[in-house]
């Protein structure tokens, strides 16, 4: 490919509005462009990148047996009705009538679809297992898109969907599934961590997320240092280390504690520790049918942790999605404000984190307003219904594996698996014959890459001041060719032309940069580095004259000097690496 006839889009400034590096140099190197506020039209740079991912996606999950198909984004309301997602799914759902009054919507993602072809296409055991997948165009009305591709309202994703008889079946499935992803990731050059994860909204009970290790990412993910053990924070689970409790219980006294409400006023004051703190947090219930009821219920957290409100929406008697009590129905259920609770009978239901249920001679609320209680302990009185663990796992907690502590990076999260069960076929009736002839409801699972995803993600964990640092084999070019005043001599023209010639013909992606003496040596060097490529050879006058070629590799500091001779041999060992 030539420069003087590509779309090189680079620009020197960084754009007010991008946050993130991705984002930044994904503009400046002319790989996107913002059409609307989550919309974005790749540019040909991108698009080769966009490509390489694409290629190295599908080429695993074929790998693995599963068969691509391709379905529509715009999806008819009769499905999502039928499992209950029209309603429930929320505003990110972007919904549409067409021109005969008919409900429909654009995917954010396709469960309803895929069982429905499945249901009319799968009728025996015979056919199963079978794992579709597609790689196609999403899109979710987000709120607050942004960080350019990293949060956008359209996307591509790839989405798989596998369907069994028996849950033996569909683990075999999701575990080929996770040493497929784990695959994908390392052939794409990613640091990354497949970790425990929450299902969310989409179902199920077994998932794993897949997260690439950057800075800027938006999830924390915890894992062993020593073993195995990797969740993120919202499953994580920990243990803290032993604090010394006193064997003699006091009696427990009320103090004036004034206008000091938060533990670290409380310690302040009382000139205590905030791990001898209680601190009461109060939310709605639910009824046993889940639906949320007036009554209030209480989660008892030590005063130097953190409530993890993912776990806390697990619990029995807590009603999902999570929702604190206001200062007002506190006030008139209980009879105090928030700030001076504590363990009391009042509370429908109480939860204690089990940092707390050890405690001794601790510091609580009185459950009277600007009173709290020193040398507190478990009794009938102050009580808890059950202990759970609701808290936030924190850096340097014992690992669960009982290997190491714990360590709490931040990650950008470009894979999801789930095991889904039955959610999707119960409700759209998708069945199949066993051996004997029965009717049996198929279990799934769901497979999520998100592709353009993956590129900013990419771009995160491998750039420096300059710009892109790409993997190799997803790089836009694997080569490029900066000439340096040809329109003064000839020579520089053909050797860059011999060389141009002899790396296409071997195979390697090369960018000839042959732009004309109104872009400056400077300009051509600082695009090859905002753009990535990972080689760079320079032929100038001089350096021809030397008997030599300058050879670069993005990334590196140093430049080395090739002899001309030399060429033909260094473009045949750089053809076998990308090969390889």
């Amino acid at each position: 490919m030539r420069a003087s006839q590509y779309l090189l889009a680079t620009v020197k400034e960084t754009p007010s509005d991008a946050e993130t590096a991705s984002h930044q140099l994904m503009i400046r190197a002319g790989l996107i462009r913002k059409l609307a506020t989550g919309l974005y039209t790749w540019l040909p740079l991108g698009l080769r990148v966009l490509r390489k991912v694409t290629d190295i996606v599908r080429d695993e999950m074929d790998k693995a047996g599963a068969m691509e198909v391709s379905m529509p984004v715009v999806q008819p309301a009769e499905l999502w009705l039928e499992t209950g997602r029209w309603q429930t799914m929320g505003p990110e759902l972007l919904r549409f009538t067409d021109r005969h009054e008919r409900d429909f919507c654009l995917g954010p993602t396709h469960e309803e679809v895929i069982t429905d072809l499945v249901r009319n296409e799968i009728n025996s055991y015979r056919q199963l297992p079978a794992n579709l997948y597609q790689i196609q165009t999403k899109f979710r009305d987000e709120r607050r898109p942004r960080f350019g591709v990293m949060r956008a309202r359209e996307f591509t994703m790839k989405d798989a969907y596998s369907f069994h008889m028996d849950q033996a079946s569909l683990d075999q499935t999701y575990q080929q599934m996770h040493t497929t992803y784990s695959a994908i990731f390392s052939r794409l050059g990613l640091d990354f961590r497949p970790v425990a994860a929450d299902s969310g909204n989409i179902g199920g009970n077994t998932s794993h997320e897949f997260h690439v290790l950057a800075d800027s990412g938006e999830d924390e993910i915890v894992f062993s240092s020593d073993g195995s053990y990797a969740a993120n924070m919202e499953m994580a689970t920990g243990g803290l280390p032993p604090l010394p409790q006193e064997s003699t219980l006091r009696a427990p006294q009320e103090v004036a504690t004034s206008d000091a409400h938060s533990i670290e006023d409380l310690c302040a004051f009382l000139s205590v520790e905030a791990t001898s703190c209680i601190k009461t947090l109060v939310v709605l219930g639910c009824d046993a049918e889940g639906e949320k009821t007036g009554e209030l219920v209480a989660l008892f957290l030590r005063g130097d942790q953190t409530l993890n409100e993912t776990k806390a929406a697990k619990l029995t008697h807590v009603a999902s999605p999570l929702e604190f009590a206001d200062d007002e129905l506190i006030q008139k259920a209980l009879g105090c404000k928030p700030g001076a609770l504590g363990p009391s009978t009042k509370f429908a239901y109480s939860y204690a984190d089990h940092s707390v249920t050890d405690l001794t001679n601790f510091v609580c609320g009185a459950n009277k307003d600007d009173t709290h209680l020193v040398d507190a302990n478990w009794d009938d009185t102050t009580r808890f219904h059950e202990a759970v663990d609701i808290r936030c796992v924190q850096e340097g907690d014992i690992s669960p594996d009982g290997k190491g502590t714990l360590a709490v990076k931040r990650g950008i999260e470009v894979g999801h698996i789930f095991q889904l069960g039955d959610k999707y076929s119960a409700a759209l009736k998708a069945t199949a014959l066993d051996e004997n002839g029965k009717s049996v409801v198929m279990s799934m699972g769901c497979y999520g890459i998100g592709v353009t995803r993956v590129v900013a993600a990419c771009i995160e964990q491998n750039h420096d001041q300059h710009g892109i640092i790409w993997p190799e084999n997803i790089a836009p070019f694997q080569l490029v060719i900066v000439q340096v005043d040809a329109h003064k001599s000839e020579l520089v023209c053909t050797v860059s032309e011999d060389i141009y010639q002899l790396a296409q013909s071997l195979g390697i992606e090369v960018l000839l940069d042959d732009r004309d003496k109104k872009t400056s040596p400077g300009v051509k060097f600082a695009d090859s580095e905002l753009i990535g490529i990972p080689h760079r050879l320079v032929i100038s006058p001089r350096s021809l004259a030397d008997g030599v070629i300058e050879y670069k590799r993005r990334g590196a500091d140093d430049k080395q000097l090739l002899a001309t001779e030399t060429i033909h041999a260094f473009i045949t060992t750089l053809a076998s690496g990308a090969d390889s």
